[in-house]
């Protein structure tokens, strides 16, 4: 992830969301099965391409919403790695949180998951993600960003549809003020260089 404090004051965060085609840590599905997990290449791109309007909230939390795609101050889009945010944040205490390194990753939340899972000798099942609608994602500051998974009813057109919630493990959060605009994070450089080659 990348922080950035323009000189209007607006917080720009960008980075990768989750990185499609690779394997999760283990994670639990909403029945509660201990999975890996692969999300297909072009899953985000056909929710993103469904979606009405997508938020950006803290902490999953649905009365916090910092920016979204209906109003120009959320950018998605899937590319060759994965899901791909830019977004312009105004919430003071956020920039608050993001001055003070308090930033911990990113996660998001999907529903009417179509997926495929294949029983494995010896290793945990593998679970091939091929669609979803996606919920929303979410600023992570006082969770843990761990590639996890939980199950929350929620309502839906009168309907009980089952939300997952998942997190990037393992992000670098590179804070850039308005005074130092030229520092980079190597760590943060490498591990992208390494993504975008397939590493």
């Amino acid at each position: 992830m990348k922080a950035e404090l323009r000189a209007d004051g607006v917080l720009h965060l960008s980075g990768y969301v989750n990185v499609t085609g690779k394997m999760s840590r283990p994670v639990i599905t909403g029945k509660g099965q201990k999975v890996i997990e692969v999300i297909e290449e072009r899953v985000f791109a056909k929710a993103l391409a469904r979606a009405k309007n997508i938020a950006m909230t803290k902490d999953h939390d649905a009365g916090t919403v910092l920016c979204e795609t209906r109003a120009g101050t959320l950018k998605l889009k899937e590319d060759a790695i994965g899901l791909h945010v830019d977004s312009d944040i105004r919430d003071e205490q956020t920039i608050a949180e993001a001055r003070a390194g308090k930033l911990k990753g990113w996660s998001f939340g999907m529903c009417n998951i179509v997926d495929n899972i294949e029983e494995r000798a010896d290793r945990l099942p593998l679970r091939t993600v091929k669609d979803f609608d996606l919920d929303h994602i979410t600023l992570v500051v006082n969770k843990t960003p761990v590639y996890a998974a939980t199950s929350i009813e929620i309502r839906a057109d009168d309907k009980t549809n089952e939300l997952e919630i998942r997190a990037a493990a393992d992000d670098v959060i590179e804070f850039i003020g308005m005074n130092n605009t030229d520092k980079h994070n190597n760590a943060y450089h490498e591990r992208y260089e390494k993504l975008k080659q397939g590493e």
